[in-house]
């Protein structure tokens, strides 16, 4: 594996190969000394054109445990505000040599551009409303570590389905691990032709019963350029995901940020379902596993310290 781009690059296995890897280093994650050496030497860095508070603050604490050099890189402040072009940015910070690009851009395809443009390896950390791949691998992770297995399983994706690039990232992934999916939202919010991906399509929430897992979205209103619901009041009214709409035996999910009171009310939030804080500390041992396997190689056990034996490595015998 050269670059994380989309999932839908991703076999199963290949998914499952990352989690694994995830597992060993959660288990160092426990230790006092959390820091590893894989990346010692290495240069991780961190692009992003669009604000991010999880997703940048994981993968740069994820380049440092892995003791990478990290340089990181926000739009605002940056040459970008003098004018430079995608390109010439890559350009410069390819020179210092760098093994990982993690990007995040406005504009669909913008890591796949830029994984043209250097010898790193690109990770797609969102590229506008197209893909978020990271983000879908450590949902996964989150439900195999709370069900064991998401064979079988209901997963209901509830929310602004068209302008969210999580959404499409995990309905790939969640079906790849076998799971069934319906989204869910008012027609306005739902893609045309998204059954063609394999999932079922709901305008309401009259069958939310009969889901094992419920993934509420956020409505993205700084992607939007027209109404598309009369209101977030009226909205809150048809979709929100509260007490009264979950019952025990459920699971809560959202990719953050919430918005209380939208998408979610407070109760639920801090519900025994909820999986929100699972999400966010999966987030740094899952990216810390994507580094591993895109520049230390799924072959090579990952040390757990300098002077500690290593793990033993993915499909060979303890």
């Amino acid at each position: 594996m050269k670059h994380l781009l989309a999932i839908d690059g991703l076999s199963r296995d290949e998914i499952e190969a990352i989690l694994d890897r995830a597992e060993s280093f959660a288990e160092v994650g426990r230790r006092d000394i959390k820091k590893v050496p894989t990346l010692r030497g290495r240069t991780v860095v961190t692009l992003f054109y669009e604000s991010s508070t999880r997703t940048s603050s994981s993968f740069e604490l994820a380049a440092k445990r892995l003791s990478a050099d990290l340089v990181s890189v926000k739009a605002a402040g940056s040459s970008v505000d003098k004018g430079e072009s995608l390109k010439d940015t890559v350009a410069t910070l390819s020179a210092y040599d760098p093994a990982a690009i993690v990007i995040r851009h406005p504009y669909a395809g913008a890591a796949q551009m830029v994984a043209g443009w250097t010898a790193a390896a690109v990770i797609n950390a969102g590229d506008g409303k197209h893909e978020h791949p990271s983000q879908a691998l450590l949902d996964v992770y989150t439900l195999r570590r709370r069900l064991g297995s998401l064979d079988g399983k209901r997963i209901w994706i509830v929310g602004d389905v068209l302008h969210s690039r999580v959404a499409r990232s995990n309905l790939i992934a969640f079906q790849r691990m076998g799971a069934e999916v319906t989204v869910c939202g008012p027609p306005t919010l739902i893609p045309r032709g998204i059954e063609e991906l394999g999932c079922e399509v709901s305008h309401s929430l009259e069958r939310l019963g009969e889901a094992d897992v419920v993934y509420a979205l956020r409505m993205q209103q700084e992607r939007m350029s027209e109404s598309f619901v009369p209101s977030l009041r009226e909205y809150a009214a048809t979709f929100q995901i509260d007490t009264r709409r979950l019952n025990p035996r459920q699971l809560l999910m959202h990719p953050g940020p919430v918005n209380r009171g939208v998408e979610l009310s407070g109760e639920a939030i801090d519900s025994p379902q909820s999986l929100i804080a699972e999400q966010v500390a999966a987030g740094l041992v899952v990216r810390m596993a994507i580094l591993y396997e895109l520049l230390a190689g799924s072959e090579r056990p990952a040390p757990v310290s300098d002077d500690e034996p290593s793990p033993t490595p993915i499909g060979q015998p303890a």
